[in-house]
């Protein structure tokens, strides 16, 4: 990966747009998705300022080995759904932090008749892909993007314990699976998220698939 691609983060602004997702992509892929989806991955954001998506989870399905995988993921700030079926009203902030070397999503996830899940991670552009999502706790995972039908692909490109500046690879055998997360345009103001992770061995750990709406 060019030092281009990983300086992402400090130069990936241009005016009123902020062309880090784009570069990753591909100019080719990018001008193959929907433009309402490229508007919302140029949005701008000012560094400490935020944007927010309201909407609702409708699927939430974990195996076992998925609800003990999510509920072991409490160590690392619970970056999965934790409740099977936990349907209901959700909501995504997104926060620029250049200290971070990204964004911070933070996601609230319904958990009837408890309080809910906030799970907060940081989309960080740098590393071997370009792209990484820090979960806390020296935990992060590599990412790549595609285009795919006019979806926007994420896919892990495995994992990494982050430890005194150093990153060290998750040996295959002891990662949580193949995380995939698709955005995909419905309206000209509504989209969904699909997650889903997938174990070789343990097949479909989570599926989750959500609706927003921009603010």
């Amino acid at each position: 990966m060019s030092a281009a691609v990983i300086s992402l983060a400090a130069a990936g602004k241009s005016g009123d747009c902020d062309t880090r997702y784009r570069r990753l992509l591909g100019d080719r892929a990018w001008l193959r998705l929907p433009p309402e989806v490229r508007r919302r991955f140029s949005k701008r954001l000012a560094p400490g300022s935020q944007t927010h998506y309201s909407g609702e989870v409708v699927c939430v399905e974990l195996s076992r080995a998925g609800w003990l995988l999510a509920h072991i993921g409490r160590l690392l700030g619970g970056p999965l759904p934790l409740t099977h079926n936990g349907l209901g009203a959700c909501m995504v902030t997104v926060t620029e932090d250049p200290t971070l070397g990204g964004q911070i999503w933070s996601r609230s996830y319904p958990r009837p008749g408890r309080f809910p899940q906030v799970v907060h991670s940081a989309k960080r552009f740098r590393g071997p892909t370009g792209l990484e999502e820090y979960l806390g706790f020296g935990f992060l995972m590599r990412l790549t993007m595609h285009e795919e039908a006019t979806q926007l692909v994420f896919r892990s490109a495995g994992y990494a314990i982050e430890i005194a500046g150093r990153s060290f690879a998750v040996p295959s055998w002891l990662a949580p699976g193949r995380c995939t997360v698709i955005h995909r345009a419905e309206t000209d103001k509504r989209f969904s998220f699909t997650l889903t992770l997938d174990h070789p061995w343990l097949g479909r750990l989570v599926h989750q698939v959500a609706f927003f709406e921009d603010a």
